[in-house]
This record gives structure tokens, sequence and C-alpha cells, in this order.
């Protein structure tokens, strides 16, 4: 039986962008970070060292060559924030594409795109 969401899976053209990226704008941190010498590289980033689930960058074009049958879109991804309106305000400040905040019934959300374009959302949920 599958109990949680372990690791995400996030295909990049580029590694080192997509980690400078999370980490120095988003603020999450490198967990993990492996490369078997024959061109694949795996990178694990978090929001904090402790968290239950981390991405994993991986480089999209060795990825397709070794499983071209492989969905490698970029998957729709939540965050979760205490605090929405700094974040959206740092996020500007690094000059990260940030969305417009919409407040819906849950609570308010907005979204950023990363280097490569690729939008996720963030919300804050209604205490």
């Amino acid at each position: 039986m599958i109990h949680k969401v372990g690791k995400i899976m996030l295909y990049v053209n580029n590694q080192d962008e997509a980690v400078n990226f999370w980490t120095e704008k988003v603020g999450f941190h490198v967990v993990a970070e492996e490369d078997n010498k024959q061109g694949m590289r795996w990178i694990e980033i978090a929001p904090t060292n402790g968290a239950e689930t981390s991405i994993i960058l991986h480089n999209k074009e060795v990825i397709s060559k070794m499983s071209p049958e492989l969905n490698l879109g970029t998957p729709s991804l939540m965050f979760f924030s205490e605090n929405l309106d700094q974040l959206s305000t740092d996020l500007k400040n690094k000059n990260v594409t940030v969305g417009e905040m919409v407040t819906m019934p849950s609570g308010k959300v907005f979204n950023f795109a990363d280097s490569e374009g690729n939008y996720f959302a963030v919300m804050e949920k209604n205490k």
C-alpha cells in the first residue's frame, strides 16, 4: 500500500540552472547529489532538510534517451506557504515571474515560473 509521496521527478534542460533557481531564488536546499559518471546525475532538493517530499532534478535529454516512453512534461505542483504575501514579494525582488494573487474559498494562491518557464503554484490556506 502506498502511504506517502516521497520524491517528485522534475526533468529539466539545465540541471545547474535549475539548482541555482530553486536554491537561490526559492530557498530550497540541496539534500543529496549523485553522479554515476556515465551521464546520469541526480540532484535532490527540498524546501527543508527534513521535508518528507523532495524533488529530484533530472537531465531531460539523458532521461529521454534512456526511457523514450516517459512523459517528460512538467508536473503541476502546488506548494504551501504560511506567509504568501512575503513569499510573493521575495520572489519578485529576485526577478522571478510571479502571477497575480488569487483569493479562493480555501485560501490565497499565486503561481511563479522557474528558469525554464515552467509554472508552479503556492497556496496559503485559510486559518
